[in-house]
């Protein structure tokens, strides 16, 4: 049997304006609506997945996104089975439709990679954009600072 491919988003920050487009296409790409303008006057837009960090006073940027970790807590948590890994592709998955918002998974993740989406009321990760190939905000980063690499 192969063993699937694993690939990570890796932020190069020396690299990272903070200009928060990442988050924009990632928004995008997990919503019906593609007009950037019409999709931040929607009401209950969907949660990007990944998160730009900065911190004021100081200019430290970087995007944070789910590591699709070998040994996730998060899964181990996980109460309702809705966080599962993709065999295939080695990725953590949230079954948005089985996830209880307990938040059981973001207090266990050691990279504060997994938000939660308050509109759902649900968990919110990064699925590196399973459906397009490559994920959206690597895509649409205008600096390139963001990699998707095999690990």
């Amino acid at each position: 049997m192969k063993n699937p491919t694993k690939k990570r988003i890796f932020p190069k920050e020396e690299y990272c304006l903070g200009c928060h487009l990442c988050e924009i296409y990632c928004i995008s790409a997990h919503s019906k609506e593609k007009n950037l303008v019409k999709l931040f006057k929607m009401p209950n837009r969907p949660y990007p997945r990944i998160l730009v960090e900065e911190k004021e006073g100081e200019y430290i940027t970087f995007a944070l996104q789910c590591r699709h970790c070998d040994e996730p807590y998060c899964i181990t948590a996980c109460i309702s089975g809705a966080l599962q890994m993709d065999q295939n592709k080695h990725l953590i998955i949230c079954d948005e439709e089985k996830c209880v918002g307990c938040w059981s998974c973001i207090l266990v993740c050691p990279y504060g990679a997994i938000r939660r989406n308050d509109n759902k009321k649900i968990a919110s990760k990064c699925d590196l954009c399973i459906e397009r190939g490559i994920p959206a905000c690597v895509e649409n980063c205008p600096n390139e600072a963001l990699e998707l690499r095999e690990v």
